[in-house]
């Protein structure tokens, strides 16, 4: 479409009546200058009506005597009478000229104006026409710009999510490589462990059987001993007993039970005897009872030498409510 379609589409429309208008305005002016002429020739014409007049002397005098005249040659005869002019047509009563154009002037002048109010209506249209164009494309531009953004963090999160993903299957991949080296360090020194106290038993072997050999001759066992040293170790059968004799008096137990709880505990003592350790080996299934005994052993907290002057260094001892 072009500038001059458009410029006809917009136009205000040409105003109507304007020809009949100039024919009634011609109209008037042919009336008025007919009704001039006629008066001019009305005013040309001669008097319908004679006028008689009688003039009097200002002094009586006598009169003459009449003259006799001879009598007057016969009138010739009258032409014919021209036939009667027609009548004037009747004058339309038309309204003032001066009224007329003035309305007619009016009138345009309100054709012009409501012409200027439909060319600004055609005007505020078409900027009301703009207007709503360019908020449409305001709109479509910024939908289009928010969908471009929404576009860009969809990206953006996909590529962020495929980022993570890369990272934590390498992540996984690094501590998989990691639990495996972990496992085969371990493995190894599991191995490496048991090749050592694999070593550490052949070791001790190999000094008890010198040791065996070698004390042979010195053994003081009886002849149905089966042991290796010279001389027998350990505890005398006597000596838990005595352990037992020192440590009881040190218990607290102030619960009356119908049972007899026995609880097992290991005691561990340096050589001059200062004990160094307990451990509740077995319990007698009465909690308080086997508190108690452990407090006395920590109370005692010096064992007897035995019948040969030493300390056992590790010792398991029965404590019972009732011997």
């Amino acid at each position: 479409m072009n500038a001059n379609a458009d410029w006809l589409d917009f136009a205000p429309p040409k105003p109507r009546g304007f020809g009949r208008a100039f024919a009634l305005a011609i109209a008037a002016h042919l009336v008025l200058v007919a009704a001039l002429t006629l008066g001019v020739q009305w005013k040309r014409d001669a008097p319908s009506t004679a006028v008689e007049a009688e003039l009097w002397s200002a002094v009586p005098k006598a009169a003459a005597p009449k003259l006799v005249e001879a009598p007057p040659p016969p009138p010739p005869t009258p032409p014919a009478p021209a036939p009667a002019p027609p009548p004037p047509a009747p004058v339309v009563q038309a309204p003032d000229a001066d009224i007329a154009l003035a309305q007619e002037k009016k009138r345009l002048e309100q054709e012009k104006l409501q012409a200027a109010r439909q060319l600004e209506q055609q005007k505020l249209a078409q900027q009301k026409l703009a207007q709503e164009k360019e908020k449409r494309e305001q709109e479509k531009k910024l939908a289009l710009e928010k969908k471009r953004e929404q576009d860009l963090k969809v990206a953006q999160e996909k590529k962020k999510k495929e980022e993570e993903a890369r990272r934590q299957e390498e992540e996984d991949k690094k501590r998989q490589l990691a639990q495996k080296a972990k496992q085969e360090a371990l493995k190894a020194q599991q191995q490496a462990k048991l090749e050592k106290d694999e070593a550490i038993k052949l070791e001790i072997l190999r000094k008890d059987n010198l040791q065996r050999m070698a004390g042979l001759a010195g053994a003081t066992g009886g002849p149905s001993a089966t042991g290796t040293a010279q001389r027998a170790s350990g505890p005398s059968s006597s000596y838990g007993g005595r352990v037992s004799a020192m440590v009881k008096p040190n218990i607290v137990f102030i619960e009356d039970t119908q049972d007899n709880p026995v609880a097992l505990v290991e005691v561990r003592a340096a050589p001059d005897g200062t004990i160094i350790g307990r451990k509740l080996v077995k319990s007698s299934g009465n909690k308080a009872w086997d508190d108690a005994v452990l407090k006395a052993i920590d109370k005692t907290s010096v064992l007897p030498r035995d019948i040969d002057g030493t300390v056992p260094p590790l010792l398991e001892i029965n404590f019972r409510r009732r011997d």
